[in-house]
């Protein structure tokens, strides 16, 4: 029997187990990745130019993206990481630097992080028993708020702060937001690429969960940031996700994959909570492009940014754009 087999017969147990549907989707959910797990392919990523990655170098790849917004939603909404035994499995495991409470005054945002968190360590303990003993180990993973860190970096790329300042994602429930802001739509363009790349139904209906909750998560995020920034016009939320936008669109290439919450001039007295092309679709990243943004690189590398030594498994390398 071959550990494809295996894997596919795990996740088909696990899901015979679920009586009620609901509990059934809230198993094979997530987000991801920055914001949250992601799991495309990319025919530029020499890892796998030279044979279509398996289901479970697909799944290992969204485990990565899986730990690191579970790592930062539970470093924001409880103050601790993710226990050790969660942590383990092939490849070189990583330590967690940085991550701290945020001490929240919108008690409505409070709540939100500690729903995404629970989701999002749920994500990772469903992949790991999934995918057993082929589990990767976590990766090392920059959360902190260092002027060198890597979402400080991420802030300097989108022009929010200047050379040698820092990004504090736990400074404030406007930060932490937009912290959460800079995974979220990677999330959804990411899982919204990887249906045609996994050929067992069984991870294709996951993948449709996933999708669905990473949607979910990135439209909390979206929604609250609009309406504090409609509320607020000073503090520049709306600006600041455009320029967080831009950012990614000049990571992932010269196609445009990313809209921030400006309402479009197609529609100009509506709001822009769901970015989508001109066919009402979400866009698609590759798992190239979800590396040059989490790497905060746009030529093809192997690590980087909020992965300081890369991610582990076959699927590693960022695109060259």
């Amino acid at each position: 029997m071959t550990d494809q087999t295996l894997l596919t017969e795990a996740f088909e147990a696990r899901a015979k187990r679920r009586e009620d549907r609901r509990d059934f989707f809230r198993m094979l959910g997530g987000a991801a990745a920055i914001g949250g797990a992601v799991i495309f392919a990319s025919e530029s990523n020499e890892a796998i130019a030279q044979s279509a990655p398996s289901d479970a170098d697909v799944l290992n790849f969204a485990l990565n993206l899986e730990y690191l917004e579970a790592q930062f939603y539970y470093f924001a909404a409880f103050g601790t990481g993710l226990p050790s035994s969660l942590l383990t499995g092939t490849g070189q495991q990583g330590a967690v630097t940085g991550g701290r409470q945020v001490t929240f005054t919108d008690p409505v945002v409070a709540q939100y992080a500690r729903e995404i968190a629970a989701d999002e360590r749920a994500h990772v303990e469903f992949l790991r028993t999934g995918l057993g003993t082929s589990a990767v180990a976590q990766p090392a993973i920059d959360i902190s708020a260092s002027a060198t860190g890597a979402f400080s970096n991420a802030a300097r790329a989108a022009g929010l702060i200047g050379a040698g300042a820092s990004f504090d994602p736990y400074a404030s429930d406007e930060n932490f937001l937009l912290g959460a802001y800079i995974f979220e739509d990677v999330g959804v363009t990411a899982y919204k690429g990887a249906a045609p790349l996994l050929s067992s139904k069984v991870f294709l209906e996951a993948a449709a969960g996933i999708l669905a909750v990473e949607a979910y998560h990135a439209a909390i995020v979206r929604t609250t940031l609009y309406a504090k920034g409609i509320a607020t016009p000073s503090a520049r939320l709306i600006e600041a996700s455009d320029a967080i936008s831009n950012a990614r669109d000049s990571l992932d290439g010269t196609t445009d994959l990313d809209q921030g919450l400006t309402p479009l001039s197609s529609n100009p007295n509506a709001s822009n909570i769901v970015p989508l092309d001109s066919d009402g679709i979400a866009f698609s990243r590759s798992a190239g492009q979800v590396l040059n943004i989490v790497y905060l690189n746009n030529t093809q590398v192997s690590g980087g940014g909020f992965f300081p030594n890369g991610v582990n498994g076959t699927i590693r390398a960022s695109a060259a754009n």
